[in-house]
């Protein structure tokens, strides 16, 4: 059943929160050790829900993409995390949602749908898992899926250069360039029909790695 979006945009303390990280943490240490270029951003909405899909290759991706489109960005996060007290609220307050990895879990889709109503821009990583090449060869309909239950329009975003960030057998993170690049808003599904579906992820994942290979 579709769901009626209730607000224009996420809380407000949630709000207050992104900008303190941002302009104080990330943007700084992004801009100056990753030399993070931006292209695209007068594609997204300064408000509204919407459903980001991008390519993932990082555990920096998150970070990257909420500073990147200039809005608060709701991430699922493991079900393990929101047992810890302290750290239960705050990545509340930023957002995030428990899923549980080991099975489909109707509950996140549920979640995701709850924070669109809120007026959150949702994160999802087309994939569902990183890839070693940063590239999208065998994207999921779980973001089309939510788009067309919540009728909320997707926004595919492309990371580049993120997989060189940490290589395997390296403890420390390394400052290569990054860059991200946002296209153009994709409209949801008419409905949940499987094909309808599948129309809507193939043309995410054919703009994200049309985005990809535009490079630095």
């Amino acid at each position: 059943m579709k769901q009626l979006i209730k607000q224009d945009r996420e809380p407000f303390n949630s709000l207050i929160l992104y900008h303190l990280l941002k302009w104080s943490l990330v943007s700084p240490v992004l801009h100056t050790g990753f030399k993070v270029k931006i292209h695209g951003i007068k594609n997204v909405p300064s408000k509204g829900p919407i459903i980001l899909t991008s390519n993932h290759a990082s555990y920096l991706d998150p970070l990257l993409i909420s500073s990147g489109v200039g809005r608060p960005v709701a991430y699922m996060a493991k079900q393990e995390l929101f047992k810890v007290p302290v750290l239960q609220q705050l990545i509340k307050l930023y957002g995030a949602y428990p899923v549980k990895r080991s099975m489909a879990d109707r509950q996140s889709i549920r979640s995701a749908i709850n924070a669109l109503n809120q007026g959150w821009a949702v994160g999802i990583f087309l994939e569902g898992t990183r890839t070693v090449d940063a590239r999208i060869h065998n994207p999921k309909l779980g973001a089309a899926l939510i788009a067309s239950m919540a009728q909320v329009p997707l926004l595919p975003v492309s990371l580049w250069g993120t997989e060189k960030v940490l290589v395997k057998g390296s403890s420390f993170p390394r400052f290569t360039p990054l860059t991200v690049r946002i296209g153009e808003i994709i409209a949801p599904p008419p409905s949940n029909d499987r094909q309808e579906l599948i129309n809507v992820t193939d043309k995410c994942a054919n703009s994200i790695n049309y985005l990809h290979a535009l490079g630095r």
